[in-house]
């Protein structure tokens, strides 16, 4: 029996990696959807913080949205097929063609996924397609990806702060845009700014589970960025050397 080559070992042994990472975080998320009472009690304060810092109402914004044929099917679709797959693809991608961005993009994501697991077992969350007030456009429309209740459906309904249906789309666009060189690169900025405007219109997210999503990505991005690479001691000393060797040389040539 023939060993597979080394370059399809490494693509089989991270996407195992990554079927870990995620298979640990839904387990973090299952064991934290026992917590409803205080799931609730979370979703008024949160509530409350945001009139108080005069964010716009996401229940206002939704209820303009179903106003528009079609829109609210569009953003279920989206919100269920586009936020793993993508990432899954762009990781696989840097893998491929970026393997040094590869490297920084994988502990990026894991950290913020495990920073998030935390946040959902120590503060869960009650999304607003759950509060009074907001319109559940998934069960509306025969599309939701949890179920009509919070115990049906294959995931934790209470996993909402942060979103990181917001904070890997952030980072993806990052990513993207860190390791292509191409002008128009900067539009894939328009990948996590849709991506908070359906967990809106869709009721799934409040504002601030998307900001707090970002708030945390952004020093991990930093902590994990393949462009800072240091420079090794020999190669900088003999950057300094060659000035003084042009110029000698320079001289006896004279």
């Amino acid at each position: 029996m023939t060993r597979p080559p080394g370059g399809i070992w490494r693509i089989v042994r991270e996407i195992a990696l990554l079927a870990v990472l995620f298979g640990v975080y839904n387990l973090g998320r299952f064991l934290s959807a026992e917590h409803t009472g205080s799931a609730y009690k979370h979703a008024d304060g949160l509530i409350r913080w945001e009139n108080w810092l005069g964010l716009p109402s996401e229940a206002a914004v939704q209820q303009q949205a179903l106003r528009v044929h079609g829109l609210a099917d569009l953003a279920n679709v989206f919100y269920a097929s586009v936020h793993f797959p993508l990432t899954a693809l762009v990781l696989l991608w840097l893998m491929i063609r970026r393997p040094v961005e590869y490297g920084k993009a994988r502990w990026a994501l894991a950290s913020l996924t495990g920073l998030a697991l935390i946040g959902h077992m120590f503060f869960p969350l009650a999304p607003p397609r759950l509060m009074p007030g907001w319109v559940d456009t998934g069960v509306l429309l025969g599309q939701s990806v949890y179920g009509a209740s919070t115990d049906s459906g294959v995931a934790n309904q209470f996993a909402a702060m942060p979103s990181l249906h917001v904070g890997w789309a952030f980072m993806v666009a990052v990513f993207l845009i860190r390791a292509t060189r191409s002008r128009w690169r900067w539009l894939w900025m328009a990948h996590p700014l849709l991506t908070f405007t359906v967990v809106v219109v869709t009721a799934n997210h409040y504002w601030l589970d998307g900001l707090v999503a970002i708030t945390l990505a952004l020093p991990l991005l930093l902590i994990f960025d393949a462009r800072r690479v240091r420079i090794p001691a020999d190669v900088s000393q003999l950057d300094q050397r060659l000035p003084a060797v042009a110029s000698s040389s320079s001289a006896r040539t004279r």
